[in-house]
């Protein structure tokens, strides 16, 4: 059975570019296109003299499925009630025959592991990879279950999606309030109590009386206060293991938190001649090279990490500054912009301890820091729960996604 024939149509996206606006209706192109999901953040929208031109051949409709022609080549999402979208370049539609095939469940298993074999055994390209529409269109699926089976399944997955998605509301709202309090203290200067608090000269321009601006160095643990990961000749890929000590890698710093994915691990014998390279709650470890600015506080459940090559560990004087105050800090826009425009290297950038030991730092009253901590650090520690839930539900629903789809675990029709 080929893929047109339980579709209505299967068009790609005739255009090139067209100017784009901060408001209108979004322009799917690959980078939005999940596995399963569109990923709108930043999406490019355009208006509706573009979008008529741009769906002169198919107006996209709930149901319908967008396709990645090139990276990440296969993906597949279908477009949800309340979303009306273009396709953006190098995109496809597919529209299912709904006397075929549930919509849902079509998405389900284009995704699938076994069709997504048969997706990358399609693509060409030398240097992009990329799919021609004569090879999805004729593209031949496996058999599929009966249209009531189809809903069966593709209610149980959606299910864990639905889990997933109201999960990662509520890491976005406590993200939102935790960034708005930081905003509201320390950027605007209405912390509690700001009234009475007169403003004074300092190399950031004015800032509240009793507030201090030292450099970062002089913020951390004496003689081990920063650091960078263990040089390549300490530590080999050789000496990776299944089991063992967790390594941090910039590759592992997404969304201001250590994904274990793919984390490296080394054995504990290993790990213990790298002691000084090991890690403790409160630590901020960063990544040093091409996204300046990539970060994670280290939690409880993590202390014994390892910094790895190609990262940088801060540990902060607990005397002098609170960590988690630091961190937010670290993250400020203007700081941001203040360590990326100083890390050096002609290719790349790339931080080193020199760079970081200056970098001036704003430092509140230690109870003002404490009040915020005592405040937000409870939303930190629900998001880092809220994530590994949410993780553990992906890792549920792909384990369950292929045995469903072949059969191997029944899903009767109600």
């Amino acid at each position: 059975m080929e893929l047109n024939a339980i579709c209505e149509l299967i068009v790609d996206c005739e255009h090139k570019t067209a100017p784009t606006q901060e408001t209108g209706y979004p322009s799917i192109r690959t980078p939005n296109i999940g596995r399963g999901r569109f990923i709108l953040e930043g999406v490019n929208r355009v208006s509706e003299e573009t979008f008529r031109l741009w769906t002169r051949r198919a107006v996209p409709r709930p149901g319908d499925l967008i396709m990645a022609r090139e990276a990440p080549v296969g993906n597949v999402a279908m477009i949800p009630t309340g979303l009306q979208p273009c396709l953006g370049q190098r995109t496809l539609l597919i529209r299912p025959d709904r006397s075929k095939v549930e919509p849902s469940f079509l998405n389900y298993f284009l995704n699938g592991p076994h069709v997504q074999g048969l997706i990358q055994a399609k693509t060409n390209g030398a240097t992009v990879a990329h799919l021609n529409m004569q090879d999805v269109r004729t593209m031949t699926l496996p058999e599929l279950p009966p249209l009531a089976v189809q809903r069966r399944i593709s209610g149980i997955l959606s299910a864990y999606d639905e889990l997933i998605e109201n999960s990662q509301r509520r890491i976005q709202i406590l993200e939102s309030m935790a960034r708005g309090l930081y905003r509201e203290w320390f950027v605007h200067f209405r912390f509690p109590g700001h009234e009475n608090q007169p403003r004074v000269a300092s190399p950031f321009g004015e800032i509240p009386q009793g507030w201090e601006v030292m450099d970062l160095s002089r913020v951390c643990a004496d003689a081990d206060g920063i650091r960078t990961g263990p040089f390549g000749s300490q530590l080999h890929e050789s000496d990776y293991s299944v089991e063992g000590v967790p390594v941090v890698m910039p590759k592992d710093l997404i969304g201001f938190r250590i994904r274990t994915e793919s984390i490296a691990r080394i054995p504990e014998e290993l790990a213990s001649s790298l002691k000084r390279h090991r890690m403790q709650p409160g630590d901020i470890v960063y990544g040093r090279r091409g996204d300046i600015g990539r970060r994670a506080y280290l939690m409880s459940h993590q202390a014994g990490w390892l910094c790895g090559t190609g990262c940088l560990r801060i540990r902060p004087d607990s005397q002098m500054i609170n960590g988690w105050y630091l961190f937010n800090y670290l993250g400020q826009d203007d700081v941001v912009s203040l360590i990326a425009g100083r890390a050096q290297g002609v290719t790349m950038p790339n931080l080193n301890t020199g760079v970081m030991s200056s970098v001036p730092v704003r430092c509140p009253p230690m109870t003002t820091q404490e009040a915020f901590y005592r405040l937000t650090f409870p939303m930190a520690e629900e998001r880092e729960s809220l994530v590994a839930k949410v993780e553990n539900l992906r890792r549920t629903r792909d384990l369950l996604l292929p045995r469903l789809l072949s059969g191997q675990i029944e899903a009767k029709a109600a």
